[in-house]
């Protein structure tokens, strides 16, 4: 089924939004399995872009393209244009370290490293930066402040990540991701395995990091989509069937098959 994407649908903020990632039909493999079909659609920057649809229907797929982080798993294979800032990430020559400090991911389950809060945070800074010990100690803190977790750790940065809450622990990984400067951030499903208060904490950390990143958010969780995202897109068997303002995707969609979702009709 051939894709014919309004206006609306490539650009989902508004008119003047300047767009921070720009899929130009996009294929995806999973070996001789097509998972993504034909993908286009522009994401704006310093916004927050939800996509939804059943499991199995290519969300998660799509966001382990933008970082290529596909490619640590055998027979996986990308065709098409991801750019990001003009700049097509699936190019071969890409430096895929510097791609991922750039495009930074947190995954559905929290991932602490097995060592202490604060070198959770060090460890990636000193991968890419000198620093001394005074500046390291300035930008843990900045990063723990940025991920809402500094007032509960800051007594004892030596403890170990995995000593955290689960909630805890999926913050220190944003601050984590935070820390290396990114200019996007990927979000997997990351309140789906906590706690309503966690959530909410997730969620709010997400409306404050809008203002300086471009945050992707793959969510089963509608109601959580209409919280946090500007614009929404609706995936379906590894097409991408609606995109447009949150507001419109969940109050008046012009797909059938976005309505029967978002109505419980099917997923």
């Amino acid at each position: 089924m051939s894709q014919m994407l309004s206006p609306d649908m490539t650009i989902a903020a508004e008119a003047t939004a300047k767009a921070k990632i720009e899929v130009k039909n996009l294929n995806f493999y999973y070996g001789q399995s097509k998972a993504l079909k034909d993908i286009t659609l522009s994401l704006p920057e310093r916004s927050v872009t939800a996509f939804i649809g059943p499991s199995g229907c290519g969300k998660s797929t799509l966001l382990r393209v933008f970082n290529r982080i596909y490619e640590l798993y055998p027979k996986q294979t990308a065709e098409g244009q991801v750019l990001l800032d003009g700049q097509n990430v699936l190019d071969r020559s890409q430096d895929l370290n510097l791609l991922r400090t750039k495009i930074g991911m947190v995954f559905q389950k929290p991932t602490p490293f097995p060592m202490s809060i604060y070198e959770n945070i060090a460890f990636g800074i000193r991968l890419y930066e000198k620093l001394n010990k005074s500046e390291m100690d300035g930008r843990v803190e900045q990063a723990l402040k940025r991920a809402a977790l500094w007032t509960e750790v800051k007594d004892k940065l030596d403890a170990s990540g995995l000593s955290l809450s689960g909630g805890q622990q999926q913050r220190l990984c944003i601050a984590r991701t935070v820390a290396v400067k990114p200019e996007v951030i990927l979000l997997d499903e990351p309140a789906s395995a906590l706690d309503p208060l966690s959530t909410a904490k997730i969620e709010e950390l997400i409306d404050e990091l809008q203002a300086d990143y471009t945050i992707v958010i793959v969510t089963h969780n509608m109601q959580q989509a209409a919280r946090v995202s500007k614009q929404t897109a609706f995936m379906y068997l590894g097409e991408l069937v609606e995109f447009d303002r949150t507001e419109r995707i969940f109050t008046s969609p012009r797909e059938k098959r976005t309505q029967d979702y978002i109505t419980g009709r099917f997923g």
